[in-house]
Parts: structure tokens; C-alpha cells; sequence
């Protein structure tokens, strides 16, 4: 069986020499090229399985080979001096693998060039055709036509089998977890595991533990060995939702795993290399937190090589109503109702408001709608009547219904409770409008509602999660 070949395009010889021996020991064969020219010759004549790529060359541009690009040219390992992150950016955006700073640590270069190996050597699986009748405004578990929604579905397209990090963006509601799904399930890594983490839902001194896992005794409670989300994605996708919640000192450990590819378990000294494609997102402006110093400007610059934005949903025009629709369909399944329809009136408010929960918000609004009424068709007259400054964040379920004979006002986030009202409520449905009311008095920021009620930002997730489920 012939060796896996890989060509090293480096202008210095003594790093050249390096990674060759590196390689080579490894059991790669190797053929060096220092310049352009060289490097078009070897690429020409040569199949290689991997190539790694210095982009500063002494007769042009390394970029220049990626834009030449084919389906039979290698996967591109691009090898770049810290002041050129733009660059090796740049290198992402048009097809490497992958990118690596230097000085290169061994271990790192063998597990990128071992994974570009096994990526050239894995055919692209066909694309998962729809019934015909499915495809118009169907993606991935989206559905939509607008323009915006168009855009973001060519990325998700164009970017599925990089290895590049992707950081996704938009207001709460809009469908993040969806794309980090989509990206996963259209790429070659969907036969592997899909691993979500909500940074903002978990306890700061147990995030190490659930995304780099620990050893047992490594601290009170590890009763066992725990290998961590990071562990648990490999070879697939590692989905950080909420990444601007991570403490800094986390962030630290994060922006080494992905730089090094190895991980270490809370309590243990031994690192364990780790294939993770990773997908983060955040409903706050990452800029700003960099800006402001809560994130890091270096791990924002690693992790924002792919940026994808979802657009709110007042501003997808139609697909509002393609998203009633089929979410109507799917509650009368649930609730084994006779199928809903909407009246003219309702769908005509349903376009005009600003849904300032998103997709998220006009789910909920349809289910609470579906439950309550005796009739097919259903009138949803909430739109109208109850203000938008005083409707619960995207991310909160309608208030639970009190018990019978107990009176609440039209509005507990504007209206306070008396004690009257909360006389026959269970400490769990007070619990509820409170939280809702502080969401929405901070426009769904969880972090300043939790502080408003001098709670964790975690409990507040998790009560969110809960009211979720069925």
C-alpha cells in the first residue's frame, strides 16, 4: 500500500525540512516545493492527498493556488505567522482546510494533516434531494424564500465541508441552533456526532468540565470519568450556543483547544487530540463585547472566519406565513386536531408585526391559539390588543394558566401582581411571570433579567428549557 503523499509549498528551508521530518516519520511521503512555480509544477504532475501552504512565497501569492482550485486538488493546510490571520481568513473563505500558526506544534500538524488526508480520500456524498413536491422553500429544516433566508442557505451551501469555524449571529428566535444542525447535516461529518452546548445555561465552574470533560476525583461530585462535549463531537460538529456568555478565563482554554486540537480533562495532565468541526452563536453584537472587553479579541478572530447573520423575522416577507402554515400543521398533528387555517384578518396582522421573538414567538403565539380554540380557524387577536413593549421574550413560553377563579391582569410585566391575584398560583406559575416579566422588560437579555431577580443567568436558562418541553 502506497504512502499518503502530501507536498510542503515553504520558502524556509529549515521549517520545510521540519515538517518533513515530522511527516515522514509519521509514515507520509513528502515532496517540498519553495516557491510558486515549483508548487504548480508538483501539483500538476503529483496527486497529493494533503498540501501545506505558506502564503507569503518569494514568486507570488499563495491565495493565487486556492483560487485555482478543482475537485481534484488536495486539501490545503495553510500555515501562517500570527500577524497574517486576515490572510489565512481569506484562505478559509476560498476552500483550506484548515489553517495553523506558526511556530506549528507537532502533535497539531499531524492531527490537520492526518484529517485533510482523510478528508481528500472521502468522496463528497451526494446531495439529499427532497420529494419534489418538499422542495420549494424547504432547507435543511428551514423554510423560507425570502432573499435574506436565500443568501444564508448558499452559505450554509458553499462552507458545509470546511473545517472552518463558522460564528452565527441574529436576534433570539431566529434559528441559530438551526444552521449549526444544517451546516452538519450537509457536510461530510454527518454520519458523525452533533453536540450542542449553551454556554449561558450552565454554571461557570462546571462549563470546563462539560466541554473538555474530567477525571473522576477531580473535583467534589466527579464520582466518574467524563469526556466532555468536545470528546463526545469528535469527527463531527461542536455547537456553542450563547459563546459570549463564557467566562474569559474559559475563553483562554477555548482559543488553545482550537488552536492545538487537543484537549485536557478537568484533573488530568495528559492532552487527547480531538477532530471537531466547531459552529458558535450569539444573539448580542460580538464586536461590542470585544470592544467592551468581555470577549476575547483573539479567540472572535479564530472563531469569525465564516460569519453568518440571520435576518429577523419581520423582514422575511412571506415566509411568515409559510412558517404559520407548516406550524400549524404540526400542532394539529401534535393535538390530533382537524387541520387549522388562519382567517384574512389574522393574516394580514400576522405579516404587519414586528415579531420581536422571531420564529420562536410565532410559534408560540400559534400553539397558545391552537389550544385554546374551539374551532378550526383560528382569530388571533393578541397582535393587536396587547402592546409590543409588554410582550414576553422570544425565548419565554406563554404564562402558565392560573388556577380557576383566580383573577391576573391582561399584562403582569406592565401590572404587578397583588396578593389577591397570586392567592390560588403555585410558587412555580408566580416563578414563571416574574422571569417572562424581566425578559421582557430587558428586551430577552438574559444576563440583566437574571440580575434584576439576583439569580444565576444559568436557572433562568434552564427554566426556559423546561417550560419548552412538551
Amino acid at each position: 500500500m502506497s504512502k499518503p503523499a502530501v507536498l510542503i509549498i515553504e520558502d524556509s528551508a529549515s521549517l520545510a525540512l521540519g515538517y518533513a521530518a515530522q511527516l515522514e516519520e509519521a509514515g507520509y511521503e513528502v515532496t517540498l516545493a519553495a516557491t510558486l512555480a515549483e508548487a504548480e509544477d508538483a501539483l500538476a504532475t503529483n496527486r497529493f492527498a494533503a498540501t501545506l501552504l505558506d502564503l507569503q512565497l518569494p514568486d507570488g501569492d499563495g491565495l493565487s493556488l486556492l483560487e485555482k482550485r478543482n475537485a481534484t486538488s488536495p486539501a490545503f493546510v495553510v500555515i501562517t505567522a500570527d500577524g497574517s490571520l486576515s490572510r489565512a481568513i481569506a484562505a478559509m473563505r476560498l476552500g483550506a482546510f484548515d489553517f495553523l500558526v506558526k511556530p506549528v506544534a507537532g502533535t497539531r500538524l499531524l492531527a490537520t494533516v492526518r484529517s485533510a488526508a482523510d478528508q481528500a480520500d472521502t468522496p463528497a456524498a451526494p446531495a439529499k434531494k427532497l420529494p419534489a413536491a418538499q422542495e420549494p422553500g424547504r432547507f435543511h429544516g428551514f423554510i423560507g424564500q425570502s432573499p435574506g433566508m436565500q443568501g444564508v442557505f448558499r452559505t450554509i451551501e458553499q462552507v458545509a465541508d470546511s473545517r472552518a469555524a463558522v460564528f452565527v449571529t441574529g436576534e433570539s428566535g431566529t434559528g441559530k441552533e438551526v444552521t449549526a444542525e444544517a451546516l452538519h447535516s450537509a457536510s461530510r461529518r454527518r454520519d458523525r456526532a452533533f453536540v450542542a452546548i449553551n454556554c449561558g445555561a450552565i454554571p461557570e465552574n462546571l462549563l470546563e468540565s462539560e466541554l473538555f470533560g474530567h477525571v473522576k476525583g477531580a473535583f467534589t461530585g466527579a464520582v466518574e470519568n467524563r469526556i466532555g462535549a468536545a470528546k463526545a463531537a469528535d469527527g463531527g460538529t461542536l455547537f456553542l450556543d450563547e459563546i459570549c456568555e463564557m467566562e474569559l478565563k474559559l475563553q483562554v482554554k477555548l482559543l488553545r483547544f482550537i488552536q492545538t486540537g487537543m484537549i485536557q480533562r478537568v484533573g488530568s495532565a495528559k492532552a487527547e487530540p480531538v477532530d471537531v468541526r466547531i459552529v458558535c452563536a450569539t444573539n448580542r453584537d460580538p464586536l461590542r463585547e470585544v470592544a467592551e472587553g468581555r470577549f476575547r479579541e483573539d479567540l472572535y478572530y479564530r472563531l469569525n472566519v465564516i460569519p453568518i447573520h440571520l435576518p429577523p423575522l419581520r423582514e422575511r416577507g412571506d415566509d411568515i406565513l409559510m412558517l404559520a402554515d407548516h406550524f400549524l400543521r404540526r400542532i394539529a398533528e401534535e393535538e390530533r386536531r382537524s387541520p387549522f387555517d388562519l382567517d384574512s384578518t389574522t393574516r394580514a396582522a400576522i405579516l404587519t408585526h414586528p415579531w420581536p421573538g422571531n420564529v420562536r414567538e410565532l410559534q408560540n403565539v400559534l400553539r397558545r391559539a391552537a389550544i385554546t380554540s374551539l374551532d378550526s380557524t383560528l382569530e388571533i387577536h393578541e397582535l393587536t390588543t396587547r402592546p409590543l413593549a409588554s410582550r414576553p421574550d422570544a425565548h419565554a413560553e406563554p404564562s402558565p394558566r392560573p388556577a380557576a377563579g383566580v383573577a391576573v391582569p391582561a399584562d403582569p410585566v406592565s401590572a404587578p401582581l397583588s396578593e389577591t391575584q397570586l392567592a390560588g398560583m403555585t410558587l412555580a406559575q408566580i416563578e414563571r411571570i416574574a422571569i417572562e416579566g424581566a425578559l421582557a422588560r430587558h428586551a430577552g437579555n438574559v444576563t440583566r433579567a437574571a440580575k434584576e431577580l439576583e439569580v444565576n443567568p444559568s436557572t433562568i436558562y434552564r427554566k426556559m428549557e423546561r417550560w419548552q418541553q412538551p
